[in-house]
């Protein structure tokens, strides 16, 4: 008998113990029966999103540390700075930690005793304008009513400008500002006692910190760190003590200048142009010699032109004959890399970059003089600047006479018959 349809469902369906029954066709884009997620899927997201947590983390304790860092990066330069006054100390038996507070002392003393003499010329100045104002204000008045035939009294004029809107504002502005000026003012203090401790103990503990970083690493690695230390420590303090010789001999050569001149506070002057024209990169010397110029404007109108002339030409002096001679062994760069690396430092780091910029630039530059491998130039007129002769075919001027003048080849000499 032949087998009913439901029998052969039944057969059909029905399999071997030992077999398995074929899978459909699974539909597009479905995935198969039974597939399972890799296992390392979910450790590779947990081990992506700790890695974004751990950046974020990371990028947010930068930025809240950012201020200290550069302290620390300040406090290391000024460290590198004086660290052959201090190592000259300590070599003739004084102890590193006394040196290092001697040489501190010294620093704050010179400080302390330009801060106050500046002061007191400002001071001094301020007091003169305004002891000064009313008769200021009485030429001004009479200028104006000869030249516009007006009668303006100065009485009005006061009870105009204590009255006026302007002055009240300014006065509560003043007054709210006060608070701010003062937290910048103990935040300017706190920032100075922070750079001059983290310099102390770098400077003092100087060996020790060199063993501790040398300890870390294998004896090969190890005298090149030392060597790397000992090329910043001469290039910074190179920098530091030919700058100030410098300011020595600009301050002495303006003081001679303004004492000549007649012009008050004398000293005081010389001292500001040495320092800022040496230790402000690049435009130093004009906010140098803007002060003595407006100083010497109130004696007579003429000493600030010979202020300016002098400045120009002791500029001149300096930057050919006297900074070569004292930067050719300490702090030997080109004009162009160092207005360079003041421009990339102050972009970097503001002020504190355009003032370390230098001698970082310097202590990179003799680091790679020391290990990059140099060879000897040939003689080449090409090297300065001439072009070679005699290799490179005719010149121009012969290719054009001859392409004028020469007849093409086959060409007879004669003329048409």
């Amino acid at each position: 008998m032949a087998p009913t349809d439901d029998d052969g469902r039944t057969a059909l369906d029905a399999s071997p113990a030992d077999t398995t029954p074929p899978a459909g066709t699974p539909a597009a884009g479905a995935a198969p029966r039974g597939a399972r997620m890799p296992r390392w899927l979910p450790r590779a997201m947990i081990l992506a999103l700790a890695l974004i947590a751990a950046f974020q983390l990371g990028s947010w304790a930068f930025h809240q540390l950012t201020g200290l860092l550069i302290n620390i990066l300040i406090a290391f330069f000024l460290a590198l700075a004086i660290e052959p006054a201090v190592s000259w100390m300590a070599a003739r038996n004084m102890r590193r930690g006394f040196a290092t507070f001697l040489v501190f002392l010294g620093l704050a003393i010179a400080t302390a005793g330009f801060v106050t003499l500046l002061g007191s010329m400002l001071a001094g100045q301020i007091i003169k304008i305004v002891e000064d104002f009313p008769d200021y204000l009485d030429s001004v008045i009479n200028w104006v009513n000869h030249t516009f035939h007006t009668d303006v009294k100065r009485v009005d004029v006061q009870e105009g400008l204590l009255h006026s809107d302007w002055l009240r504002k300014y006065a509560q502005n003043s007054a709210a500002g006060v608070l701010d000026v003062s937290g910048q003012v103990l935040g300017g203090l706190f920032q100075l006692l922070t750079i001059t401790l983290f310099a102390f103990y770098f400077a003092a503990d100087g060996p020790r910190l060199r063993r501790t970083l040398c300890s870390v690493l294998p004896p090969a690695r190890q005298a090149e760190v030392l060597r790397a230390w000992e090329i910043a420590v001469d290039k910074t303090g190179g920098y530091l003590y030919s700058r100030g010789v410098m300011a020595l001999i600009s301050g002495i050569a303006h003081y001679i200048l303004l004492e000549a001149l007649g012009v008050p506070y004398a000293p005081v002057l010389g001292v500001w142009v040495g320092l800022v024209s040496q230790f402000i990169p690049t435009i130093g010397t004009y906010l140098a010699g803007a002060l003595p110029m407006l100083i010497a404007f109130t004696v007579n109108p003429l000493y600030a032109v010979w202020v300016l002339v002098f400045v120009v030409i002791y500029q001149q002096f300096e930057n050919y004959m006297l900074q070569p001679k004292l930067t050719s062994k300490s702090v030997d760069i080109h004009p162009a890399v160092a207005f360079g690396s003041v421009i990339a430092g102050t972009a970097l780091l503001g002020a504190v970059g355009a003032l370390i910029a230098i001698p970082a630039v310097a202590t990179l530059q003799a680091f790679l003089g020391a290990y990059v491998k140099r060879y000897d130039v040939t003689d080449d007129p090409r090297v300065h600047g001439y072009a070679r002769r005699g290799t490179g075919g005719p010149g121009l001027r012969t290719r054009v006479r001859r392409l004028i003048w020469q007849r093409p080849a086959g060409e007879s000499g004669e003329g048409p018959a």
